[in-house]
């Protein structure tokens, strides 16, 4: 049976309890900056594999693959996955691979070992690649890296509401926690850092068994995610961290009823847009494009 592949450019709901407009985002307001000039429309693609995950929620590596190839393939409408990450990496680059190791969460191994297998296949020598996290500061490949793969699971956050690929940068600063006030709401600075600033070259938002609900700075209960089986890739961070916290959203108030929205509100998300011109938050801005499994997709 051929692949079933719907594209979406706008999905028009409001949750009256815990949205006021979901043309924000997921109830936030505009942070708008007309100095800002706004990219153009972003496409995000959001792949499913109900057999991604064992009977132990552990990885299937080779289905993990095959979601990456088909997810990049349709980004770039390219003909092959190869092909298609020869339009991000050139063989000369050196590529930091962003993880994230929150012990409860982290980025899987078996994704790591994908996203390596994919840049040998365009020539990238592996003395150049490294994957890191709260070392990349120090690590050998990262300090001469010229591009970036940033790659994360997505999970609520006590100090930004969610964590998402905009957060997953606060390890490229040495006082991450200057950038707590406000929800972290300034997030999006780190960006323009000139040492990550114009690198990064694909985002993976891992949406495996995302966390929807956290209590306190360090809290995690395996009652708060589930088996959503999928990975949101695109080159905008903004939008693909903004379709991820529209599903996270779309969870809580199916497990929770209205009124639980997420808390403290991602101000981070609509800031990278209006405040630091990263990319696109407001859904006219993205183009979705939905492949796989799609019993609960939630958006």
């Amino acid at each position: 049976m051929a692949e079933k592949k719907k594209v979406i450019t706008r999905r028009d709901f409001i949750r009256a309890s815990s949205c006021v407009a979901m043309g924000s985002l997921v109830g936030l307001p505009l942070l708008e900056n007309p100095s800002v000039t706004k990219p153009t429309k972003s496409r995000v693609v959001l792949v499913r594999d109900r057999g991604v995950l064992d009977s132990q929620a552990q990885c299937r590596p080779r289905t993990l693959q095959n979601m990456v190839d088909r997810a990049v393939t349709t980004l770039l409408d390219a003909p092959d996955p190869t092909s298609a990450w020869k339009e991000l990496i050139r063989p000369t680059d050196i590529v930091g691979i962003k993880s994230n190791v929150w012990h409860y969460l982290p980025t899987p191994k078996a994704l790591e070992a994908a996203i390596r297998e994919s840049l040998v296949d365009v020539g990238v020598n592996e003395e150049n690649m490294a994957a890191d996290d709260r070392g990349v500061r120090r690590n050998a490949v990262f300090k001469r890296c010229t591009a970036l793969i940033n790659v994360r699971p997505m999970r609520t956050h006590h100090w930004s509401g969610l964590g998402t690929l905009i957060k997953n940068y606060v390890m490229f600063v040495p006082r991450p926690w200057k950038y707590h006030g406000n929800a972290c709401e300034n997030l999006g600075a780190i960006w323009q850092l000139p040492h990550v600033k114009g690198k990064t070259r694909l985002n993976i938002l891992v949406m495996l068994t995302p966390l929807f609900h956290g209590i306190g700075p360090h809290h995690f209960s395996r009652r708060y995610t589930w088996r959503y089986c999928g990975l949101i890739v695109g080159t905008d961070p903004v939008a693909v961290d903004a379709t991820g916290a529209r599903i996270i959203q779309a969870k809580r108030d199916a497990f929770f009823g209205t009124g639980r929205p997420i808390s403290p509100p991602p101000l981070h998300i609509a800031a990278a847009d209006t405040r630091f011109g990263l990319g696109n938050s407001h859904p006219d801005r993205i183009e979705l494009v939905m492949l796989g499994w799609e019993k609960d997709v939630l958006i």
